[in-house]
């Protein structure tokens, strides 16, 4: 499972026009999901996402987490993140898992997120065409994969 991690100030999902889902000060985190993934690349992302400090403390020292400073998660599937470019100049999405295999796991994420945080997250809707609107706070982007654990 890949994972990228935005810090934001706020961030907003909108699907036909109609927000979806909004949050304040917190982590916009897009998820992509493989062949292969199971409930441990679940279980070792969510505690990564929620205790990994980088949000400032009061010495302007990243060392906080968004469960530390009672932030937000917005959670967004984006099988795009398995995108192989090695060939051509069209990416292959081969890599990403179907949906019989990913949508069961996108929900266990949420609900492993949101046992984590201790309160419900936002979500985009799996699958759909959505706009994505996010002020990145920093910038501070962090890329992490269950099967690469750097």
């Amino acid at each position: 499972m890949r994972i990228l991690i935005q810090r934001v100030i706020q961030a907003s999902v909108s699907i036909n026009g109609f927000t979806k889902s909004d949050i304040g000060r917190g982590l916009l985190v897009f998820a992509g999901i493989e062949d292969g993934d199971d409930e441990s690349d679940i279980v070792w992302l969510s505690n990564k996402i929620i205790n990994l400090r980088i949000f400032d403390d009061a010495e302007a020292v990243m060392n906080l987490s968004v469960k530390d400073i009672e932030g937000d998660i917005l959670l967004i599937s984006q099988f795009t993140l398995h995108a192989a470019t090695k060939k051509g100049n069209r990416p292959s999405y081969i890599r990403a898992a179907k949906t019989d295999i990913s949508f069961p796991l996108y929900e266990k994420l949420i609900k492993q997120l949101e046992a984590g945080l201790n309160k419900k997250i936002a979500t985009g809707e799996f699958g759909a065409d959505m706009k994505v609107a996010l002020i990145n706070d920093g910038p501070v982007t962090i890329w992490m994969d269950s099967k690469n654990k750097e």
